[in-house]
């Protein structure tokens, strides 16, 4: 089995896929038919889309949590730190080596791991 779709429903889609364009995704920018405009890009075999919310949804579902293990981990985190990311975690060893969580633009938790 592998996981081949994950939808993120975002109050600020573009800004979203602004952050998450930092670890690597290429996003683009379209849409299916009559539905609405999301941003799409592949994290190895799945689709991360980010859409907007759904009609009745008052605010984003900040539940969900990623885990990302990326490339360049100093530099990605010396970036954050400029911007004035959230950390949950500072990196930090761990079982699964080198580890950081931060919160994105809304308040999601996201690990990130050293590749």
């Amino acid at each position: 089995m592998e996981l081949t779709l994950l939808v993120i429903r975002s109050a600020i889609p573009e800004q979203l896929a602004k952050f998450y364009a930092q670890f690597g995704i290429t996003f683009e920018h379209h849409r299916h038919g009559n539905g609405p405009y999301h941003y799409s890009g592949h994290i190895g075999p799945t689709l991360l889309e980010i859409y907007p919310m759904a009609k009745g949804q008052e605010r984003p579902d900040i539940t969900l949590r990623l885990g990302l293990a990326i490339d360049a981990f100093d530099e990605i985190i010396d970036k954050l730190n400029a911007l004035d990311t959230t950390f949950h975690q500072p990196p930090t060893s761990t079982e699964w080596g080198l580890m950081a969580v931060i919160a994105d633009p809304e308040g999601r938790k996201i690990e990130l791991y050293k590749k």
